[in-house]
Order: structure tokens, then C-alpha cells, then sequence
């Protein structure tokens, strides 16, 4: 019977690790060469930033380069297929977020990869909450009376997000339905252009990333009413959650992983998140997040998995009563 590329591919690499084989005393040790550090957005952006921070320490315990790769392209679809197709053998590991994992598998009739299927977890990075900002010429203070001034105009505020099925579209559709307000979604390239359009008044809302809104709350260009995750964030203490103000249980956070194309060894998946998890809850590392507004995490890959999971069943809720159509 024959076997297929990633069987293959990994019954090779499994072999250097049974020293009771005999081809596996004649296959080098892993890693041997340098490994590929797939980013599928582009330099500058948060996931790039904190890939870099742990490419670098995974190169010294592991004793051979972690080159980063940026693939932007299709809101991070582009680069996670290509790992998703890539050889299972150790040697290519994708740096992500939660859209590629999550969202875009339930967006997509034309998704050229399977999250599932052909992608292996290896550990949660890290979290970060979403900050509900409103434009202060509304002339609300708390998220109360940001409700009360949406219920008395239905349908003439718009809000934006950085796109169809996005975290920041996702999210505000989560919190119009529990709050039983009709806004209108206007998407846009990226959150600065939704920032300059609640200063230009063409937006009166949105669901932002902290690292980029909290610059223009504390100038009093924008209002925060709130952060989207369960408790109260470290670097945002002064910041109520939505659930404290009433909407219990509300979450909408973003998140970063690390994966690998499916079929790779589990030795190797098991010593990458081993060695990836201490990293991210040393200190250094937990500190360097917490200034971009990110907790730390660290977890094993059942872990991981376990998160898509529940993440995939809980936006496909949001996604279908929301209406929102699959492309």
C-alpha cells in the first residue's frame, strides 16, 4: 500500500526518534537545519511583533535559526494555508491568530485549507481584549447611556471593523444582540482606518485593539466604555468589563498560537510547546506583552485544540444569527 506525501514525510521524521530503528541512526537529529517561522500578516503588525520575540528564544534553545517568514494575504489565510500544505517534518511552524483558525472556515466556501485537519496546536500565546471606543461628540459617558442614545436612534449609527467576520465585526455583533441596538457595519482595511473614522465623524463606534485606541482615549479623542474580556485587564485596570455592566458572561477577545502542519511528530510538537510555554511565562516575556496589552498564556496542545473548538461553535452562533453569509 502507498503512502501519501505528509505519511510519509512523517514516518521518515518519526523514525529519529525510535533509537531502536536502524534508519533512525542514520537520520541526523532534529532540529538540523534551520526551521521556517511563518507570520501571515505583514512586518509591523501585533502578530509580527510578538512572533519575532519568540522566534529569537526558540532559536537559542533549540540551537538552530528560527527564520521568520512574513505571508500576508487574505487576512492571514494565504500564509496558514501554505503551512497547512507544508511538509509535516519539523522544519515549518505558523505564528497566527485567531481569524485563519476560527472565523475564516466559517466565512469561506472557498477555503483553500482545513484548520482542522491540517493543522497540529502547539501552544496558546497569548490573549488581549477588545475595547469598546465610541466617538465622544455623542456626548455618552458610560456604556448605558451609549445604549440609550443607539436605542433612540435605530439604524443612524454606524460602527466599524477591519472587515467581514472579524474579530471587531464579530464582537459588536455579539454585544448589538445582547443589547438589543441596531447599528450599522461599515468594514475597513485595518483599525487606524476605523480610528480616523470615528474622529472624522463618518463612525460613531467600534470594537478596537488597545495597543492602537488607548493612545486616543487618553487624549480625549475617543471614549473607552469597556473591555471585552471576563475579568478586568492588568494594563487596563481603570477599564470596567462589559460583563460587570451588565452582559454577563460577554467575551470577545483576540488571540495569537503557534501550530504545525499536521502529521508532525508528536516528539517534536510535545518538545516545541514545552520549550515555547517556558518562554512565554518568564518573566521577560510576560512583562514585554503586558505593555502591548496582552496577558500571557502558555498551554499544551490539547489545550489549544480544545480552544478552537469552543471558539469555532461559539462565532458559527454568532455568525448565523447575525446573518452574516459565507463567501
Amino acid at each position: 500500500m502507498s503512502l501519501d506525501r505528509r505519511t510519509f514525510t512523517a514516518a521518515i521524521v518519526a523514525s529519529a526518534w525510535a533509537p531502536a530503528s536502524p534508519a533512525a541512526r542514520s537520520q541526523p537529529p532534529w532540529p538540523s537545519r534551520p526551521i521556517k517561522w511563518v507570520i501571515p500578516f505583514p512586518p509591523g503588525t501585533s502578530p509580527d511583533l510578538i512572533g519575532r520575540w519568540l522566534a529569537e528564544p526558540l532559536a537559542g534553545v533549540l540551537g538552530q535559526p528560527v527564520v521568520v517568514e512574513n505571508r500576508p494575504g487574505a487576512g492571514g489565510n494565504v500564509g496558514t494555508g501554505a503551512v497547512a500544505k507544508a511538509a509535516p517534518n519539523g522544519y515549518t511552524f505558523l505564528f497566527t491568530i485567531q481569524g485563519p483558525l476560527v472565523t475564516a472556515p466559517l466565512l469561506s466556501k472557498t477555503l483553500p485549507y482545513d484548520p482542522v485537519r491540517e493543522l497540529a496546536p502547539i501552544t496558546l500565546v497569548a490573549t488581549s481584549p477588545n475595547v469598546l471606543v465610541i466617538d465622544p461628540a455623542l456626548g455618552a459617558q458610560t456604556l448605558a447611556e451609549f445604549i440609550g442614545v443607539a436605542k433612540r436612534k435605530p439604524g443612524a449609527l454606524n460602527y466599524g471593523s477591519v472587515g467581514k467576520g472579524s474579530a471587531s465585526h464579530l464582537a459588536m455583533e455579539l454585544f448589538k444582540a445582547r443589547a438589543g441596538i441596531d447599528l450599522v457595519h461599515v468594514p475597513y482595511q485595518g483599525f487606524p482606518q476605523v480610528i480616523n473614522a470615528i474622529l472624522g465623524g463618518q463612525v460613531q463606534a467600534g470594537f478596537m485593539v488597545p495597543g492602537l485606541a488607548m493612545g486616543h482615549v487618553r487624549a480625549g479623542k475617543l471614549r473607552a466604555l469597556g473591555v471585552t474580556t471576563l475579568g478586568r485587564v492588568a494594563a487596563l485596570p481603570e477599564l470596567p468589563t462589559l460583563a460587570e455592566q451588565g452582559f454577563t458572561g460577554f467575551e470577545a477577545i483576540s488571540w495569537q498560537a503557534v501550530l504545525a502542519p499536521a502529521g508532525t511528530p508528536k516528539p517534536i510538537v510535545e518538545r516545541v510547546s514545552r520549550e515555547l510555554v517556558r518562554i512565554i511565562k518568564s518573566d521577560e516575556m510576560r512583562l514585554r506583552m503586558l505593555g502591548q496589552y496582552f496577558s500571557a498564556a502558555g498551554t499544551a496542545p490539547e489545550a489549544l485544540a480544545g480552544m478552537m473548538k469552543s471558539e469555532r461553535e461559539r462565532w458559527a452562533q454568532v455568525i448565523k444569527a447575525a446573518g452574516v453569509q459565507a463567501e
